[in-house]
């Protein structure tokens, strides 16, 4: 099987939104519109073929974005010519996670756990153990962008411990370093990342 034709969670646009009425660009981190869409997220979630929803913009995909955070450091990574995504080749990016699959759950927090944790570890090697905490900080939307129209964001930071390393399994792939946060404002670096990251760097050096 193809993996465009893999079956993926998708939720109508209308329910997300509320038709339009809880509608944002960008990062949103108030927690009262954060719920609000998680739950409607929860109540109105199928499954779709990713052929069909990646061209459907009537559905967003919920996609997990996973910042790796370690002290004032921050893993950046840069997807090569051989990851499957291409329109993001030679970017930059901050956050790790991808398609959702479902699961034997009627909970969608328990799928997005699941998820969340199948894409960290199929792409990165790290220490579990070294794991601190996970917090939610946002939700992101880019009706900009050809990516970004079918697909939110569901914003988390995964602190590591001090002294953790991170690798990148697929090295064919994409390519992993730690930069400090300070430096994600850079030129070199902030002018390659793609939409959702940049959206993301705001929000860090805001905090």
């Amino acid at each position: 099987m193809g993996k465009m034709d893999e079956m993926i969670v998708v939720v109508p646009r209308k329910h997300v939104f509320h038709n339009e009425s809880l509608v944002f660009q960008g990062v949103t981190s108030e927690r009262e519109n954060i719920a609000t869409i998680m739950n409607r997220i929860n109540r109105h979630f199928s499954e779709m073929r990713r052929g069909d929803a990646e061209e459907n913009d009537s559905y967003k995909q919920p996609i997990p974005y996973v910042v790796i955070r370690r002290q004032d450091d921050i893993f950046l990574y840069e997807r090569l010519s051989g990851a499957g995504e291409a329109r993001l080749h030679n970017k930059l990016s901050l956050g790790f996670g991808g398609h959702m699959n479902t699961i034997m759950s009627s909970s969608f927090q328990e799928m997005l756990e699941a998820n969340t944790d199948r894409e960290l570890h199929e792409e990165l090697q790290f220490d579990k153990d070294k794991q601190k905490k996970t917090k939610a900080i946002g939700l992101i939307n880019d009706d900009e962008e050809e990516v970004g129209r079918v697909h939110i964001g569901i914003l988390s930071v995964l602190e590591l411990a001090d002294d953790a390393a991170v690798e990148v399994k697929e090295v064919n792939q994409m390519t992993g370093r730690w930069v400090p946060i300070s430096d994600l404002k850079k030129e070199e670096i902030y002018e390659r990342l793609e939409s959702w990251s940049k959206f993301v760097v705001n929000i860090l050096i805001k905090k």
